[in-house]
This record gives structure tokens, sequence and C-alpha cells, in this order.
């Protein structure tokens, strides 16, 4: 049984609503925020500026800091087990 919680450790957003996501294992997944910034709960992230600007990593897992105020209860985030089942891009990274 595989008892691993991944854990966020840096994000790196990119100008295509991607976000390259490093996990404390050091797998590297390259997640698509496209579909996620049509949604409701997204839209302040829909400006490009907005979404590279707030996005961190807090609770431990990929998220966006939409009031500045690090505050952990009031952020954006992805369960980390989500972004962790998407397709390592270590191959990708120099």
């Amino acid at each position: 049984m595989n008892d691993y919680f991944p854990t966020v450790v840096q994000v790196i957003p990119l100008d295509n609503f991607h976000v390259q996501v490093f996990f404390d294992d050091g797998k590297i997944v390259d997640y698509d925020a496209t579909d996620d910034i049509n949604t409701e709960i997204f839209k302040p992230l829909r400006d490009i500026s907005v979404f590279k600007e707030a996005c961190t990593v807090m609770n431990g897992t990929l998220a966006w800091d939409i009031s500045g105020k690090r505050d952990e209860a009031d952020c954006i985030d992805i369960d980390p087990f989500t972004i962790y089942e998407g397709n390592a891009i270590n191959n990708l990274i120099a």
C-alpha cells in the first residue's frame, strides 16, 4: 500500500494558464488550468497577470492567494492528489 501524500514545494505559473508544479518527491507536473478558469470560482484568475501573480504554494499544494493576505483559509487551491495524477514532465526540465 502506498501511503505517500503528495506535497507541492514550488510552482511556476506560465503565460498559457499552465503551472509547473514541483512535488517533494521530485515529480514535476504541468497543470493545465484552462478549464478551471472557465468556472465561477476561478473568475478572478481569467486575467493572466492576476493568475501569475497570485499563484503560490499554500496548504502544501498549488493555490492562488487572491486577497494577498496569505490566509490559507481564503485561497483557491487544487487537491494535490489531482495534480499528482498528471503526467510527469521531468524530462522536459533541463
